[in-house]
Formats: structure tokens, sequence, C-alpha cells
């Protein structure tokens, strides 16, 4: 099966709306095909989109929490009704494997608004203990009692990532309005259809008109203008670090809340009393996972002289039997990168480590698929790489991973912390004690101890240049909400 192209519309104030420039294509990474044609707002519909949704925040952020927690429940049922259209246009805008784009995108997006429906419905008051204060020039002596209330920010623009269309999306939207907000999304341009289709089943739900609002385009301006607007009070985005420190500095002058996802260089520190088995398995997923496009990848491997050879071996033989592919077919593990210009710019970062001394191991060459269409890129293993190289210091955000050795604990946690990211970092070590001792001295947001699994529940964000804020479980209803203080004499 596959997906008949279709030609969205912007959604503003409850409205499908003609955008003002037209529409652009949306390229199928695999077959180089027509996937759809996407709306390219202007500046002045994006403020429209916004003004839209501060209208709406007024009522919106007064409903009961059970009526919010009905509407995100709908929602949620409504997307695994369409799961199987909906998951061949996630396959089809981003390459993405079916099963991948089936459980890791569909799936995980309607999750994400299943459990923010119960979010709407947690506690939002915390008392706290009272407080004597003798009388003075603030007035009689007294015993005075508060509550910190978490109240809804306001209008909140979602600026998502194009490598999963659904969860990403599903994870900012859904606790944002659980929390009573109201939302503009921008998507990433490359793949901004699933999120037409989760809106879609939102409308169906009976989201109320301006609570979400949908604008898409493919020049820079439509972003900038869904972060400037004067009626948007928060700004949550996924992406480069490069992109984030220019939305940084508009939200910074003014003063508008953040909630930043960027880059990542993950550290993988191998001991040599590591299960290598595991430790290869967990690490190989950064060949084939969204086809190394995920900040959390495990792509830079500090190996333990002792297990240095023998993992490197392991890491070859693993990307060896993965599958390039139509992400259709059935047995494909890898799929294509999400456009040609990226598939352009991994490429020559794997060219770049050549040139500084790197040994590729496996891969290197652009993989041979079909007919030749397609932005592919074979799983490559780079060894013998040192820590000043860029391909170790460097996002690549593609099926590549760089070998690092190192003699003792001391220079392993050394060079894992020698990065300006600090997204999530893993230690695979056979004394678990150990492990949780260096997870305890690695700047990073997240440790994975002998796993590459995730906790849905656990806060998720980064430190250094890979982000501001938490989000995920109910950090996630922290961030898209502010503290108020109510004191009151007792």
């Amino acid at each position: 099966m596959t997906y008949e192209p279709r030609t969205e519309r912007l959604y503003i104030g409850g409205e499908w709306v003609e955008p003002d420039g037209g529409h652009y294509e949306v390229i199928d990474p695999a077959t180089e095909q027509l996937v759809g044609l996407a709306p390219e707002a202007s500046r002045a519909q994006v403020y429209e989109a916004a003004e839209a949704a501060r209208a709406a925040f007024a009522t919106w952020s007064r409903t009961k929490p059970e009526e919010r927690a009905a509407i995100l429940d709908r929602a949620a049922a409504l997307m695994d009704r369409d799961a199987g259209p909906n998951t061949l246009l996630a396959r089809a805008e981003t390459g993405a494997t079916t099963a991948t784009a089936r459980g890791m995108q569909v799936a995980v997006g309607a999750s994400r608004f299943r459990r923010y429906a119960r979010g709407a419905l947690e506690p939002v008051e915390r008392a706290l203990p009272p407080q004597i204060n003798e009388a003075g020039p603030m007035g009689r002596a007294g015993v005075f009692g508060a509550v910190a209330v978490r109240r809804p920010v306001g209008v909140v623009t979602c600026v998502t990532s194009y490598n999963n269309p659904w969860a990403n999306p599903a994870g900012k939207i859904a606790p944002a309005l659980a929390m009573g907000n109201t939302v503009v999304v921008k998507p990433a341009p490359q793949d901004p259809l699933s999120v037409y289709a989760m809106t879609r089943a939102l409308e169906e739900a009976g989201v109320p008109a301006g609570v979400v609002n949908v604008v898409t385009g493919s020049a820079p301006a439509v972003g900038e203008a869904a972060v400037d607007s004067p009626a948007v009070d928060m700004v949550s985005f996924t992406g480069s670090t490069a992109v984030g420190q220019a939305i940084g500095e508009v939200c910074g002058r003014q003063l508008k809340r953040q909630l930043m996802e960027l880059g990542g260089k993950g550290a993988a520190l191998v001991f040599d009393d590591a299960d290598l088995e595991a430790a290869v398995t967990g690490i190989g997923t950064t060949f084939s996972f969204y086809s190394g496009q995920i900040c959390t990848a495990p792509t830079r491997v500090l190996a333990q002289r002792g297990i240095h050879d023998r993992l490197v071996a392991g890491l070859a033989a693993y990307a060896g039997r993965l599958t390039v592919g139509d992400p259709a077919a059935p047995g494909t593990v890898v799929g294509p990168v999400i456009s040609a210009a990226h598939r352009d710019r991994v490429e020559s970062y794997v060219e770049l480590g050549r040139k500084e001394g790197a040994r590729v191991v496996v891969g290197g060459e652009r993989p041979s698929v079909g007919d030749g269409r397609g932005f592919y890129v074979a799983p490559t293993l780079l060894a013998d790489c040192a820590p000043e190289m860029r391909v170790v210091r460097e996002e690549i955000f593609g099926p590549v991973v760089v070998v690092v050795p190192f003699d003792d604990e001391e220079e392993g946690i050394a060079l894992a912390n020698d990065s300006d990211y600090g997204l999530i970092d893993y230690v695979w070590s056979g004394d678990v004690a150990r492990a949780f001792r260096i997870a305890g001295r690695l700047r990073a947001g997240g440790v994975g101890v002998n796993t590459i699994g995730r906790n849905m529940e656990a806060p998720f964000g980064g430190f250094k240049k890979s982000g501001v804020g938490r989000d995920v479980g109910s950090y996630a209803l922290h961030a898209y909400s502010e503290l108020q203080a109510v004191v009151w004499p007792g």
C-alpha cells in the first residue's frame, strides 16, 4: 500500500485556510516521489494563528480538567483508529521503516495523548508549611498559609523536529493542552503532513476553535514569525543547537519562556568488564533507528583498551548484517535519511573523518538501493579516532559511529565530559555500583546504565548546549506551566 498525495491547508482559529504563499512539495526520501503539498504560510497568517490562540486561551484555560482529558483521550482513540493510513503517511514522508513508523511514531504519538489525558487530572496545588509572622510594617502578627499552584503559561509555539513527526509534536501539544495552554504548531518543513493528520484527529475529538493552530512553510520566515509573535508566551523547540540559540536570543529579548531539546553527541563508555553483546546491540541501534537521525543515539563510543578491538569487530559485524533499502520492504532495517542535502552532509562528515585520520571499518560508500533513487547512507563505523577530531566533537545526525580508546576510569569520564553537548550518555560495565558512580559524574541530562532504554516518566533534557528545561511524564506538565503562590492569613 502507498499513501495517496493530498494538498493541505493551514489550520487557524478552527478553520482550514488557504495559504498566502501557495504550496511546496513534500518528497518521499526513499523514492523521491511526491507525498503531498504543504501550505506556505505568510508572516501575517502566522501572527493570525497566534492571535487566534490568544483569543481561545481565556476560555480553554478555565475548562474543567476532565473536559480537557476527554478531548485528549478521544484524539488518541482517533489516531489509533486511523493507524493504518497514518503509518503509511509517516513512512512516506520520513523514510522510516514500516515497523518504526507504526510502532515508534504513530503509536507513540497516540500514547502520549493518552498519557496527558491522565496528566490533565494530576493535582496542580501543593500546600506549603505555614509561617508565623511577627507584627511589623507589613501588618499584624499572624500565621500565614500558602499554596503553590501551577497555572498555564498562555500561548505556546511548538516547533517540532523532522525525525519523528508524531511522537515529537504529541510530546509538546498534549501536555501543553492538558495544562490549559493553547498552541501554535510549526512542524519541520521536511515532513509536516503527519501533523495535519494529528490535527484532524484533534478537530474530530472536539478541540475548540483556536486552541490548536498549525502553520507550515519551507522558508525560515514562518518559524521566525511563530517565535517572535507578541501573542506567544512560550516557545518549545526540538532541533539543532544553532537554531535553538537563534530562538533563545529572540525569547531572551522578549522574556518568553523556553523549552529547548537540542543536539547531542552521546558518549557510550564501555569498560573492560562490560557485557559486549549488550553494548554492541545498544550502540548498534545508531545505525538503524531513524537511520541515526536521533539526538539521543550513542554515537561517540569510548572503549577501554582491553575490549577495544573486540568491540570494534562486534560493531562492524552488527552493521554489516543490517539491510539497507526500501522502508516499505519486509526485512529492511535501515531506510534513507530525510533529504538529499542531509545525505550529502552525512557523507561529507565521513570523508572528513578519513582526512582527519580515522579508519573506516565498515560503510563509507553510498549504498546501491533499487533504481538508485532515495537518500541512503550506509551504516558507517569510524575507528582510530582522536578526541579533537570534528567527527568526534560534532553532531553528524546519521548512521555513523565513532570509536575513541581510553585507558582508565578517570580518562573515560574526562573524555565523556569533553563535549559541548550533554543530552544522554551511556555506561556499560559489569560493576553496576561503579556504573552508577560514574553516572553521577557525567555532565548529561540522562545516563543509561547497561541499556539505551528510557523510562517515559523520567525527566528528559540536556546539560550544556543540549538544551534548556525538562519534559516527559509529569515534568512536561511542569514545563508548560507557571508557578503562582497564593498566601493568606490564618
